[in-house]
């Protein structure tokens, strides 16, 4: 009897999704951003709702708009456009957008 190696979401990610920091605070969780905005993808491996694949660890791109609590960013892998839905808490603001 053969087995198929499981391939989840979180497969191959030891050292990548491993946080050497503090925990998630309220602010990281209810953390609001514009549309517009530049943000950087930083998972949080804690907090699994919202969780984007981890090929986009590090990544940049632009709040394009709000679904739930959840926000729809615009980054680029590759040449290729990708838009990514993203709790809060996996974003980092960079800078550019109005703020409020």
């Amino acid at each position: 009897m053969s087995c198929k190696k499981a391939r989840g979401k979180r497969a191959k990610t030891r050292s990548k999704l491993t946080r050497r920091e503090g925990k998630a605070t309220v602010n990281i969780l209810l953390a609001k951003f514009n549309t517009g905005e530049i943000v950087l993808v930083d998972i949080r491996p804690e907090i699994h709702s919202g969780l984007p694949d981890a090929i986009y660890q590090g990544v940049v791109g632009n709040v394009v708009g709000q679904r739930g609590k959840a926000y729809i960013v615009d980054v680029h892998k590759g040449n290729s456009p990708k838009q990514l839905l993203v709790h809060p808490a996996h974003l980092k603001r960079l800078g550019g957008g109005s703020r409020a």
